[in-house]
C-alpha cells in the first residue's frame, strides 16, 4: 500500500509517541524526513536521531526529549498537504505562536526555519509549525 502524505506519517508517528510518552519513535526514512529531524534537533526539540542501515529504505529512530515529565514538542501541524500546497514567499512568513514556535519551509536552499528564510530572503513550500 502506497502512503500519500509520508510527512503527516512522520508527524502523527512523532504526536503518538508523545501522548504514549515513549522514549523513541522510528519512521522509514527520507532525505526530508532527516532534514526535519536534524531542525528538530537543532532548535532542542528532540534529544537525539540517527538513520539506522537496513538494507533498503532506512530506519530513522528519533529520541524524543523530556524535561520532568513534559515533552518538548507541545505541538506539530501540518501545513501543506498533497491536496493543498500552502506557499509563502520570504516577506509573508507567519510567526509561529508568536515567536515560540518554528515554521519549518521547503525552499530552493533547502529546508529552513522561518527565521533562516526570511534572512535568506526565500520563500517556500511550508512543511508544517512546531511548537
Amino acid at each position: 500500500m502506497t502512503m500519500t502524505d509520508p510527512i503527516a506519517d512522520f508527524l502523527t508517528r512523532i504526536r503518538n509517541a508523545i501522548k504514549a510518552r515513549k522514549l523513541f519513535v522510528e519512521v522509514p526514512a527520507s532525505k526530508m524526513k532527516i532534514d526535519i529531524a536534524r531542525i528538530l534537533f537543532h532548535h532542542k526539540y528532540i534529544d537525539s536521531y540517527e538513520v539506522i542501515e537496513d538494507g533498503k529504505q532506512g530506519i530513522l529512530r528519533i529520541k524524543l526529549k523530556y524535561t520532568m515529565g513534559i515533552s518538548a514538542i507541545s505541538g506539530l501541524k501540518r501545513i501543506s498537504k498533497p491536496g493543498r500546497k500552502v506557499y509563502k514567499d520570504a516577506k509573508s512568513i507567519d510567526r509561529v505562536l508568536n515567536g515560540l514556535g518554528i515554521a519549518i519551509i521547503s525552499t530552493s536552499k533547502g529546508i529552513l526555519v522561518d527565521k533562516q528564510a526570511k534572512k535568506d530572503n526565500v520563500g517556500g513550500e511550508v512543511i508544517c509549525h512546531i511548537w
